[in-house]
């Protein structure tokens, strides 16, 4: 296992109006977009973020719910499970989300009230263990993509969106007129606060993530077009593309170091 990148390194930003609302503007982070981070969960890159407990992935600690819409799309993907889809739902599939037998609990995040995946046996209940018979993961994406349907539209928020990081603001120019940035860029260990540091193994800075066949922009387009609208979407993804004609000015450093990795043991094959 390679080590991870350091967590400071130039990053190449591009900003632009939303062609569907002058007042939006994104503001992109292209070293990452442009990265070939991929998901490795059920592989053997993937070491977990909790020590001991790789096939876990990141879905040790449960999520936390971010809203009511949050907590209403979750609830709707529940209703969905079949049976045979989910492992624990005789843990977590009673009646209310809340109670005993519910999938929710009450918890605090960031010191505030919150509502969180409830977690059985040392992950989140909606995890499917090695050995169910359906194979291991998330109960929920699972069935989205047996039913045709983008995961996103039945998981969390922080499910679906790691380890792209939005944040949005409003913004207020010289002549006092508004504007409201969203930013997209990596979500890194800093992401999850002081915790962020005590994960023993995190996937984006990590170069055994980073060998996707695609680069982000383009296999997170759901995900990205969710977030930011259809029409930034694809005014960022030409950005993108011309930049993958040009070259990139900052490379993402786990990028870089898996693609050395793959010339090395080509060069050594050839040999």
């Amino acid at each position: 296992m390679q080590p991870e990148a350091d967590l400071d390194f130039p990053r190449e930003w591009y900003e632009f109006a939303d062609p569907a609302d002058p007042e939006h503007w994104v503001r992109a982070d292209l070293t990452w977009l442009c990265s070939h981070w991929t998901c490795v969960f059920g592989t053997p890159a993937c070491a977990g973020i909790v020590a001991g407990r790789p096939d876990d992935g990141c879905c040790t600690h449960g999520a936390y719910l971010s809203d009511a819409d949050d907590r209403a799309r979750l609830e709707a993907g529940v209703a969905m499970l079949a049976p045979d889809d989910w492992q624990f739902a005789d843990i977590g599939g009673g009646a209310d989300p809340l109670g005993p037998d519910g999938y929710l609990i009450e918890d605090e995040n960031d010191g505030e009230p919150a509502l969180k995946t409830r977690v059985h046996e040392g992950a989140c209940v909606f995890l499917n263990r090695p050995g169910f018979a359906r194979g291991p993961g998330c109960a929920l994406h699972a069935m989205a993509l047996r039913k045709g349907l983008e995961p996103l539209t039945v998981k969390p928020d922080v499910c679906w969106q790691l380890p792209v990081r939005r944040t949005q603001e409003w913004e207020e120019r010289p002549d006092g007129t508004q504007i409201l940035v969203d930013t997209i860029t990596e979500y890194d260990r800093r992401g999850w606060g002081e915790g962020g540091h005590d994960l023993a193994w995190y996937c984006s800075g990590s170069p055994d993530a980073h060998v996707g066949a695609s680069q982000v922009w383009e296999s997170y387009a759901p995900e990205l077009t969710e977030l930011i609208g259809a029409a930034a979407y694809a005014e960022l993804a030409a950005v993108c593309r011309r930049r993958a004609g040009l070259g990139l000015i900052a490379v993402h450093p786990a990028t870089a170091a898996a693609t050395d990795r793959r010339e090395t043991d080509i060069k050594y094959e050839i040999l």
